[in-house]
């Protein structure tokens, strides 16, 4: 089973993209949802959770009042809006399944994993 994640790209400090996240074979709307990031050289980080439907969000301090996480169980999808992006957002941008129908910021509560999109923030 694995997760598709896509929309990640090169933009400028400032700008915005919006993150994707699909499985064609496994329907995931029993589950939270989760976006992690991984920057060069450093441990992988949670930024976003969503809990199965969509109810309840959770946001890292980070990222909190510029991202939001949002999720369409009809089209199986989960997806992140990331705006006034900064530099230090560069990351490879990972979407988990939760083990439960929340979203909790622990690597270890998700079971699915996708393969990433990178993002690159310039200055």
């Amino acid at each position: 089973v694995q997760l598709q994640a896509s929309g990640g790209g090169l933009v400028q400090a400032g700008g915005f993209l919006r993150l994707s996240c699909t499985n064609s074979r496994r329907v995931f709307s029993n589950n939270g949802m989760g976006w992690f990031r991984q920057a060069p050289g450093k441990e992988r980080e949670f930024v976003a959770g969503i809990s199965w439907r969509g109810g309840s969000t959770t946001y890292a301090d980070s990222v909190k009042g510029r991202f939001t996480i949002s999720r369409d169980n009809a089209k199986n999808m989960v997806f992140l809006q990331m705006n006034s992006l900064r530099p230090e957002d560069t990351a490879v941008y990972y979407c988990a399944t939760s083990r439960t129908i929340i979203a909790t910021v622990a690597r270890a509560d998700y079971s699915y994993w996708g393969q990433g999109t990178l993002v690159t923030v310039s200055s």
